[in-house]
């Protein structure tokens, strides 16, 4: 069982990166499959979600600027940045669990997680 997360990179602020997370071992579509972001010396912290059925979700400071979709036939889910900030410089990880709609920016509940790709953004 193995996620995989890849596409980080330099980017300027303003510009676009997509990130893709994807799955060996296991169905990513029996999963919700969550993004997470840690910049140094913060803690970690939810960015999107998205439910095995392809219900979405957001953290406040991301909405309108990254969407998260999933290709169930390529065991892969993306995350789409766009309008990038330099406060969004940070590691992203992807991790595939079952939380309950409500409670998706909880990382304890998720089983697997990948390895982290980092993304830096420029001012």
């Amino acid at each position: 069982v193995q996620l995989q997360a890849s596409g980080g990179g330099l980017v300027q602020a303003g510009g676009s990166l997509r990130l893709s997370c994807a799955a060996s071992g296991f169905r990513l579509g029996d999963y919700g499959i969550g993004w997470f972001r840690q910049a140094p010396g913060r803690e970690r912290e939810a960015v999107s979600y998205i439910r095995s059925g392809h219900g979405t979700y957001y953290a406040d400071s991301v909405k309108g600027r990254f969407t998260i979709s999933r290709d169930n036939a390529k065991n892969t889910v993306y995350l789409q940045m766009n309008s990038l900030k330099p406060e969004d410089t940070a590691v992203y990880y992807c991790a595939a669990g079952r939380p309950i709609s409500s409670a998706w920016f909880s990382s304890s509940l998720y089983y697997y997680w990948g390895q982290g790709t980092q993304v830096t953004v420029s001012s």
